[in-house]
């Protein structure tokens, strides 16, 4: 092929594809079968949150309790709040099929296909334990408007019942409290047999597969490009997918992803310090000075936040209110489940991951879905210096070092020997972000990080397909951007600045 006809014929595959009478729901059904079952497919005027009809209501499924699957919450979770999350601009024709996997109870599927195709696939991981809806805002919003066919699945896994509103606390062995002050306890569907978390790379996977499937069907060519994105949980599905499947993916870009090891840190080692010395330290009146700020400080936390004079409300509080115990208790039963979470013999802040090992396989539980840094696709991490759920030296940082480690051997694309095919690999700290996008709402230093992940996406996108180098790894100040010449290259020299 000559090389003006093969530029040619590339120009081609980059053009935005436009289907000329709409996207079929019976071509994209067909195709996929008997792979699917319980679907929902319609055309729609426009695929973006600006459609009610694209996110279904909360409790919407017929024969699951309330908190098993809720859509509308679950898009915000981890997106800023309304006026400061993607601009819509424009309305998005296309299709949309909501499904469940026929071969899994609880495993469930998101795929949309904009009428004006661009000819790449955008497939998301969902953060926490939540629905395929989780990425509506963040992530469906933004590059639908571009162009790009969009899915998403939820990990296999739903959601969360709810066992009791009041006490006393209930028989059910995997019920977790909201917080410590909480008499609400929830029972985690994760937590069920049958549900290791080894399924969260695997469903990433397969929801690539019914993906590029169903953009086949749709448009009559597979996707030119796929590219994997997710927040928290959903960023290590990103990480997953570009260490175990560069057949199906061309790169990713990982948002506050979860670190995973056997070895510390890790959740089981962080969380119960935070725990444990909370109480003491709201007792200090919030004193930073204070013994139980120090020791949260020392597990890898970042300094906290503190409202009013004296303070009565405070950004570690935000945490420990909403996700410290809560998310020590889900990993623990799920990793851990013979040890006594509430009981006198045992407790969430007293949990020692490291005693656990001789008497228990909560090593082996964690090695089992560990995360390798073995990247066989371009990734970028995204990840606030304020998270106060995964802290980034125990999470960001920790992965971008396994990384770091995995090019000692090096391997191209198909583990070969070849160091000079290593995929790029950048970690883009952001001062003063953290976890959660909306506590900027009560704490207005903290930086939203949703801008900046999806700045990195486009960079991604402009390296695997133009070849064009990644900006390094930087410190992005507040109010700042990416930068190809950024003035903090590397790490962010402070957790925080005022």
């Amino acid at each position: 092929m000559s090389p003006i006809i093969r530029s040619a014929f590339l120009l081609l595959l980059l053009v935005p594809f436009s289907a000329r009478a709409g996207v079929s729901c019976e071509d994209v059904r067909k195709a996929l079968g008997n792979q699917l079952t319980d679907v929902t497919c319609f055309q729609s005027a426009d695929l973006t949150t600006n459609n009610p009809v694209t996110t279904p209501a909360n409790n919407s499924l017929a024969g699951l309790p309330p908190g098993a699957f809720t859509p509308v919450t679950d898009r915000g979770v981890i997106a800023p709040s309304a006026g400061k999350r993607t601009p819509i601009t424009k309305t998005v024709p296309g299709l949309q099929l909501n499904a469940r996997v026929a071969s899994d109870s609880q495993a469930r599927f998101l795929l949309r296909l904009p009428n004006d195709w661009n000819g790449r696939l955008v497939v998301a991981g969902a953060s926490g334990t939540r629905s395929e809806f989780n990425g509506d805002f963040a992530w469906s919003d933004y590059v639908l408007q571009q162009g790009y066919a969009y899915a998403s699945q939820n990990k296999g896994v739903l959601n969360l019942s709810i066992v009791t509103l009041a006490p006393p606390p209930p028989a059910d062995p995997l019920a977790c409290r909201l917080n410590p002050a909480s008499p609400v306890f929830v029972h985690f569907f994760d937590n069920d047999p049958g549900q290791p978390f080894t399924r969260w790379a695997e469903f990433m996977i397969k929801g690539a597969q019914l993906a590029r499937d169903g953009v086949k069907a749709g448009y009559g060519r597979p996707p030119r490009f796929t590219y994997a994105v997710g927040t928290s949980n959903g960023g290590y599905q990103v990480r997953r997918a570009v260490e175990l499947a560069p057949d199906l993916f061309d790169g990713g870009v990982d948002w506050e992803g979860t670190f995973v090891d056997e070895h510390a840190p890790n959740l089981l080692t962080d969380l119960p310090p935070a725990i444990l010395n909370f109480p003491d330290y709201v007792a200090s009146g919030f004193s930073p000075g204070s013994t139980a700020a120090k020791n949260i400080r020392g597990a890898g936390y970042p300094p906290d936040i503190t409202l009013g004079t004296p303070p009565t409300l405070s950004l570690w509080q935000s945490y420990s209110n909403s996700f410290w115990e809560v998310t020590q208790c889900q990993w623990q039963k799920r990793l851990d489940p013979t040890y006594d979470t509430y009981g006198p013999e045992g407790g969430t802040g007293t949990y020692n991951y490291v005693s656990r090992l001789s008497v228990s396989d909560v090593g082996a539980q964690f090695a089992a879905f560990a995360t390798t840094g073995k990247i066989r696709r371009p990734l970028v991490t995204v990840a606030g210096t304020m998270d106060a759920l995964l802290p980034i030296d125990h999470h960001a940082r920790a992965y971008a070092r396994k990384v770091a480690a995995s090019s000692k051997h090096k391997h191209d694309d198909d583990g070969d020997e070849r160091g000079d095919r290593k995929p790029a690999y950048r970690l883009y700290e952001i001062q003063n972000g953290n976890h959660i996008e909306t506590f900027q709402d009560v704490f207005p230093q903290l930086e939203l990080i949703e801008p900046h992940a999806q700045r990195a996406f486009d960079l991604l996108v402009r390296q695997v397909e133009s070849n064009v180098p990644l900006p390094p790894d930087q410190c992005v100040a507040r109010g700042g951007s990416i930068s190809d010449s950024p003035a903090q290259a590397g790490h962010c020299a402070s957790l925080f600045v005022p």
